[in-house]
């Protein structure tokens, strides 16, 4: 019997929506917000109502049967710290996206919505892998200073997708490999894959690794003190110089890699030098995450939007494809991933876990 599923990705502006039968998309949209539309609310739980009419008026305008469902998916948002792998939406977990208990984000919606959808169709509801995904090992925890310990953010939807996708086609079982995932799009993250879990990883957020289009990635921290307490700065203006607008925001005022390119190759020496920069650093990354490995890598896995340069691709060969060698999945298909992820548990190749 195959399996239609509902699948929800909310961001700040949007709402990300795709109908599966099994691994096929029946049919996605991306349903925009007006920065009017969404300061009505006074905060995140509250668009909740909002964001759920537009969806099943979406799913009325396509003459979907709702009730033709057999399971719900949304994004998993900001929650206390878990292992990977497909969660059921439970009492707890539903309660802790509401409070937010690390944060409040759009993310945080796609739980309650499926819950919520799910339980009026009478179907389960799951979220996949999210952000806060943390498998790492715990000498990897260690900052140097106590009170700040090095925590796990990243892009664990899409690194866990490859990796199994990776797998798959290889015809061995995730959790027999060493795998270098590097994911590169708004934000940079680079973890190591060790049987089936993400071991290391930099915080792809605020705090680690090599500089991207919108994050600034590892920064000096003494002269972060400085600038802190120097007067100038708010913590929101401090903040936003770290992620949102660090980065090649800062640099050459463009997140967008394909800007940058054009950039460089029209002879613009500010952007080519940013952009080998960018590259060293991820490269950087990669080398230490081979290390974490003890030099025993599989495979390096590229992925994220910025994968679809070739010639970004061929700068990361030359400088570590000596490690392993690459295999590229540009892009990242969150909807098919958080598809997969409830599609597992369904056909019993996972076990879902509970929050």
């Amino acid at each position: 019997m195959s399996i239609k599923s509902l699948i929800i990705n909310p961001g700040s502006t949007s709402t990300k929506i795709g109908v599966f039968e099994d691994e096929t998309l029946l049919f996605e949209e991306t349903l925009r917000h007006s920065t009017e539309e969404i300061s009505r609310y006074a905060s995140i739980v509250e668009q909740k109502d909002f964001r759920k009419k537009i969806i099943t008026d979406l799913l009325e305008e396509k003459n979907f049967d709702i009730k033709s469902l057999n399971v719900v998916v949304g994004r998993g948002g900001m929650l206390k710290p878990i292992p990977g792998g497909t969660y059921a939406v439970t009492d707890e977990l539903l309660a802790d996206l509401k409070a937010g208990v690390q944060g409040q984000h759009a993310s945080n919606l796609g739980g309650i919505l499926a819950r919520e959808i799910g339980d009026e169709v009478g179907v389960s509801s799951y979220i996949v892998d999210p952000v806060v995904v943390d498998e790492l090992q715990p000498v990897a925890r260690y900052s140097g200073v106590p009170e700040l310990p090095r925590t796990s953010v990243f892009h664990a939807l899409n690194q866990k997708a490859v990796a199994k996708r990776y797998a798959k086609e290889a015809g061995v079982p995730y959790d027999s490999l060493r795998l270098i995932v590097v994911h590169m799009g708004g934000g940079v993250s680079v973890g190591a894959h060790v049987n089936g879990k993400v071991i290391d990883v930099f915080n792809a957020l605020d705090g680690d690794g090599a500089f991207s289009p919108e994050r600034a990635g590892a920064v000096p921290s003494g002269a972060l003190i400085k600038m802190c307490f120097s007067g100038e700065y708010t913590e929101k203006e401090v903040y936003s110089k770290i992620v949102g607008k660090g980065g090649f925001n800062a640099y050459l005022g463009t997140n967008d890699m394909r800007t940058v390119t054009k950039m460089a190759n029209e002879g613009n020496a500010e952007a080519a030098e940013a952009k080998e920069a960018f590259l060293y650093q991820v490269a950087k990354d990669i080398g230490s995450m081979a290390c974490v490995l003890e030099g025993k890598v599989d495979r390096i896995i590229v992925t994220g939007g910025i994968a679809y340069g070739e010639d970004v691709v061929e700068n990361l060969k030359k400088k570590t494809e000596w490690i392993a060698p690459f295999t590229v999945y540009p892009g990242e298909d969150e909807l098919l991933a958080l598809a997969q992820g409830a599609l597992r548990v369904i056909n019993g190749e996972e076990i879902v876990k509970e929050y």
